[in-house]
């Protein structure tokens, strides 16, 4: 049960993780499409001043993803395999 819920709540806070960044990359770029709207000269330099924060919001969502993973395979070392722990348990006894 509580491995479960350790489970439960890797994934709920890297989704959490990925919602704030899906959320601030679609900030950004409704705002430099917001600018752009109102000085379709300056169209080049917003476009550049968007894509750094979201590369840099895109690379959070990246490493949430990354500790979810590192998380979820550290929990599973302690996870006892099927059949490999009653062998050497048998053994044991003899």
């Amino acid at each position: 049960m509580e491995l479960g819920m350790s489970y439960i709540g890797v994934f709920l806070g890297a989704g959490m993780i990925l919602i704030g960044a899906a959320y601030g990359i679609s900030r950004a770029a409704s705002a430099a499409l917001e600018g752009t709207a109102r000085q379709p000269e300056a169209a080049g330099s917003l476009q550049t001043m968007m894509i750094i924060p979201a590369a840099m919001i895109e690379g959070l969502g990246l490493l949430a993803l990354v500790i979810a993973l590192l998380a979820v395979l550290s929990l599973n070392k302690g996870v006892p395999v099927a059949g490999g722990a009653a062998p050497a348990a048998a053994e044991a006894h003899h």
